[in-house]
């Protein structure tokens, strides 16, 4: 069951970093959340996938 959450938090952070390259910047920060929870369970690619995500979306925004 536990590893079922950590796949499914680091593919929900992975769409909302998705999302937010073409929506609201902002569900980039949500990515970063996402990852960094998902961090706790074995999907550490999954993770570090959402967390560099949302860091990219987030530093688009800006530029």
């Amino acid at each position: 069951m536990m590893k079922s959450w950590g796949f499914w938090t680091g593919w929900l952070g992975i769409m909302m970093a998705v999302c937010g390259f073409f929506f609201d910047p902002q569900l980039g920060s949500v990515a970063i959340m996402l990852g960094l929870v998902t961090f706790i369970f074995p999907k550490k690619i999954l993770a570090s996938s959402a967390l560099v995500l949302g860091v990219v979306v987030l530093l688009l925004q800006h530029i």
